[in-house]
């Protein structure tokens, strides 16, 4: 049930988390369908929702750590959560705003929950999206927050947070309506903007959380989606801005971030910095994307870099659809590749980040096709994976999951595959040939603990084989040569090895001489998984 105390507290951010994503989730499609600024490229809905999971999922890990206590967490440990998981996850123009108005909203909310703490919360958060953005434009996003802002400072001192939730929300309605009216794009497709339509769901989502009922929602809904950009507004864009979207996290200092948004701002445009206390998301849109990757690293150390080439993006809400598609979930850089080189479009794996369901299903998309296989490659996202399968099969997709569990069976799956066979003749193979791989992984061990294959201690390399230690040693190639003896007395006719960055080539020398000295039939080949891949994976089969 909807949280119905008037108060922002530690169930109510929950709550408001939950709902929100859950009302983006409804009306993602309809928000893509009216994005036409700052380029028509049909994310905006996609984008917020990703970024909204992101916080959502860091307020329930607060949440679960509290599992076997009898109290909440406090609200200000969750405001926060929300607010850095938006940071971390955030997609594309609008998301980025967002996290920052969700970040000046903690900021405030951390000191107190009642009804005036809302209030210059929901003014902070408006500031500060304002002050992110290199250059604000009205009738966007930015406008609808300060108008709701504005809308929830002028209730009565004494009205409750459910009252100044519904007056920031009545505020952004309004303000939302009138966008057509200060940018000239939005008028001429006859929309509202789609960043501010994303926000007035969020507030929305809030109303219900405080006060136990949805707002009623009488803003005009967006018409079909064919009728909504002309297509030489489309052509002129694509044409005449940038080619790229950049996006990374940097960490870095406030000093080496100012010096960072006036190199940008002197590349591209839609440039919008989030973030603070050394950690930052970065937004931009460019021709040159390196230069823009190369500018954060001369400010600090940017990572999870997304680069995305407006052009191929923007080619898609008029493009036939391909017939057979592939979607894998890679461990590193290398590997992802080495999958693009094959025809599969790709989610990239960070340690100890597993990429959510809406990003599965935001890769399904991106690949447009009538059938897709799903390769997850871990055993621990069988349930996101199935979840993001079946929301992209509500859509009209035909989706077959295959329950890899580890890289190297992806990569066996899709070396068999085969677009000009029937759908589930092909997904039999893959499925066969990714059952025929038996994966095993080199990994340090962290501390001390009990393993299948005894005590290990901190620094020992492990040998994993199914998921399961088989093999404690003190070094990587002796762990490997062991795992690899175990792994092949139970026979194969080829070997992977896939090589994490730091490994050097001379242990792929010895471990394929290894193999062929010792067993004369079987075959090794070799790629590079990258930084973010393990010391080594292997697979036989």
């Amino acid at each position: 049930m909807p949280q119905t105390a008037d108060e922002m507290d530690a169930v109510a951010v929950r709550t408001w988390c939950s709902l929100a994503l859950e009302a983006l989730g409804r009306e993602r499609e309809a928000i893509d369908a009216i994005n036409v600024y700052p380029v028509a490229d049909g994310d905006t809905g996609t984008n917020l929702y990703l970024t909204v999971e992101s916080a959502n999922q860091a307020v329930e890990a607060v949440f679960a750590a509290h599992e076997t206590g009898t109290t909440v967490p406090v609200a200000a440990d969750v405001v926060r959560a929300m607010a850095h998981g938006a940071l971390i996850g955030a997609r594309g123009n609008s998301g980025t705003i967002l996290a920052q108005l969700l970040r000046g909203m903690a900021g405030v909310l951390a000191g107190g929950h009642d009804a005036d703490h809302l209030r210059r919360a929901l003014t902070s958060a408006a500031v500060a999206a304002r002050q992110a953005v290199a250059h604000p434009v009205e009738g966007t996003v930015l406008t609808v927050a300060t108008v709701a802002a504005e809308a929830a400072g002028s209730t009565a001192d004494d009205a409750g947070t459910a009252a100044v939730a519904a007056a920031a929300y009545e505020g952004a309605r309004t303000a939302l309506e009138a966008t057509p009216g200060q940018l000239a794009v939005l008028g001429r497709a006859g929309v509202v903007d789609a960043g501010g339509r994303g926000l007035l769901t969020v507030l929305g989502a809030l109303v219900e959380a405080v006060s136990g009922r949805a707002p009623e929602r009488t803003y005009v809904a967006a018409p079909a989606p064919a009728l909504l950009v002309p297509d030489d507004c489309a052509v002129a864009d694509a044409e005449g801005g940038p080619a790229f979207e950049v996006i990374y996290l940097l960490e870095a200092t406030d000093g080496a971030v100012d010096r960072l948004r006036t190199r940008l701002d002197g590349l591209g445009d839609s440039l919008v910095v989030v973030g603070g206390d050394g950690l930052w998301n970065v937004h931009v849109h460019v021709d040159d994307a390196g230069a823009a990757v190369e500018a954060g690293v001369e400010a600090g150390r940017p990572y999870r870099i997304r680069i995305t080439h407006f052009g191929a993006d923007r080619a898609h809400p008029h493009a036939e659809p391909v017939q057979r598609a592939v979607v894998v979930v890679v461990p590193g850089d290398g590997l992802r590749g080495l999958c693009e080189e094959a025809g599969a479009t790709t989610v990239l794996a960070r340690p100890g980040e597993p990429p959510a369901s809406g990003e599965l299903v935001d890769a399904i998309r991106r690949a447009h096709a009538r059938e897709v296989v799903l390769l997850p490659n871990d055993a621990e996202l069988r349930h996101t994976a199935a979840a993001a399968a079946e929301q992209a099969r509500a859509e009209g997709v035909r989706v077959a999951l295959i329950p890899t569990r580890a890289a190297v069976q992806g990569i066996a799956a899709l070396a068999v595959h085969e677009p000009d066979r029937s759908f589930d003749e092909d997904v039999v193979a893959m499925t066969a040939a990714a059952g025929a791989t038996r994966y095993a992984e080199l990994a340090v061990a962290e501390r001390q603990s009990w393993t299948m294959a005894g005590i290990c201690q901190a620094g020992d390399i492990l040998g994993l084989i199914d998921g399961d230690v088989a093999v404690i040693g003190e070094d990587v190639p002796e762990t490997a040569r062991n795992v690899l003896d175990r792994m092949l007395a139970a026979g194969g006719e080829l070997v992977t090895l896939v090589l994490g960055e730091d490994v050097p080539d001379s242990l792929a020398d010895a471990l394929e001489e290894h193999v062929r000295e010792g067993y004369l039939a079987v075959d090794t080949v070799m790629y590079r998984g990258g930084h973010q891949c393990a010391p080594l994976l292997i697979g036989v089969e």
